[in-house]
């Protein structure tokens, strides 16, 4: 059938074979009223891409395609959309559709809406399932659609619709700035960005990481130190130093937890946006007591938290460290494999969306 009726896409078709990418028609959910569509051009590579079709967060619904780090151009507007026109770029990140009725959704926190859809494997109110950006298209509602500053090029505006909101929001909250001592644990897609943001919001950062190879690019991030998590007794020089550890690192369940606990400052916080497969190390509720230290978590970010970083990032240019890989069947396969692997610095985009989709 084609556009508008139906998309392409590179899905995956079996958890078993999670790197085998096939191209597939997608269909997908009605147009309404405050709905865009976007041709797109480029799509980030997350880690909960990985997650999802490897199986590690749970059974997913097949055929499936991922990505939720989308940049392209607005091709149509429902008529009620006021925020976007055709031909604007744009951007969606992991979240696609909320309530937009509940008290969450009424105090800028969509982004914890019970009746929430991400972007992808996910249901939305009338059964369709969402499907990702390793397509030709997306359609996405308004409020999950922001226009990206000119300044900002798309292959580096994709990772910010994810890796860069979900690491901005938390450091936002905890109130970053002059006069903090913000650590960042796990330096990866995540973690990058959050050493940007740090340093950006005005905060003393550093960086902590038992890779001791990435110290190099740990300070060229905007990390005044950079702390070396695999040297012994490494935390007891620290302790009672943090504000606050955004913990971006996908290994969490190997942690010493109560080493890291021990480096915060008085009511410091200790806040997870990595998400690993298993779970968190066991520990006492002693280990809290010493500094009256707390530990949380939180889920991508706001609208407006999403319309702020992007002007912060326009404005102090900030770029993210990203590789490209054109998207094919091949394209996919490569970069998914290598996330798995911690094989990239520190992100991959998805690029040359019109080869593989010529007849859009």
């Amino acid at each position: 059938m084609g556009y508008p009726d139906t998309f392409e896409g590179f899905m995956i078709h079996s958890q078993k074979d999670w790197s085998d990418f096939k191209k597939d028609e997608i269909k997908p959910k009605k147009f309404e009223d405050r709905d865009i569509d976007i041709k797109i051009e480029a799509c980030g590579v997350c880690g909960s891409d990985v997650h999802t079709i490897t199986g590690g967060w749970g059974e997913a619904s097949l055929p499936l395609c991922v990505g939720h780090e989308i940049i392209g151009k607005a091709v149509k507007v429902g008529d009620k959309v006021t925020t976007v026109k055709v031909g604007d770029r744009v951007g969606v990140g992991a979240q696609i559709w909320a309530c937009l009725e509940c008290k969450n959704c009424k105090s800028d926190n969509e982004n914890y809406c019970p009746h929430q859809v991400d972007t992808y494997n996910a249901p939305y109110p009338d059964g369709t399932i969402a499907q990702g950006g390793y397509a030709s298209y997306v359609r996405a509602h308004e409020y999950f659609t922001f226009k990206i500053p000119e300044n900002i090029p798309s292959d580096e505006a994709a990772p910010m619709m994810c890796a860069g909101l979900t690491t901005y929001s938390p450091l936002v909250r905890a109130h970053t700035g002059p006069g903090k001592k913000v650590a960042i644990l796990g330096i990866g897609g995540l973690g990058h960005f959050g050493l940007l943001w740090a340093n950006a919001l005005g905060a003393e950062t550093y960086a902590l990481s038992h890779t001791p190879g990435k110290k190099d690019d740990a300070l060229k991030l905007g990390a005044k130190e950079f702390i070396c998590t695999a040297d012994k007794d490494w935390a007891k020089k620290w302790a009672f130093t943090f504000d606050f550890i955004l913990n971006a690192a996908d290994m969490t369940h190997e942690f010493n937890l109560s080493d890291y606990m021990s480096t915060l400052a008085v009511n410091g916080t200790f806040h997870n946006v990595g998400l690993p497969d298993k779970p968190l190390p066991q520990m006492m509720a002693q280990d809290f007591a010493p500094n009256g230290a707390a530990i949380s978590g939180s889920h991508i970010g706001s609208r407006p938290e999403m319309l702020a970083m992007l002007k912060l990032a326009s404005e102090k240019s900030i770029k993210p460290m990203i590789e490209t890989v054109d998207i094919s069947e091949e394209g996919c396969k490569e970069a998914v494999e290598r996330v798995q692997k911690n094989e990239v610095r520190y992100r991959f985009a998805l690029v040359n969306f019109d080869k593989a989709f010529p007849e859009r």
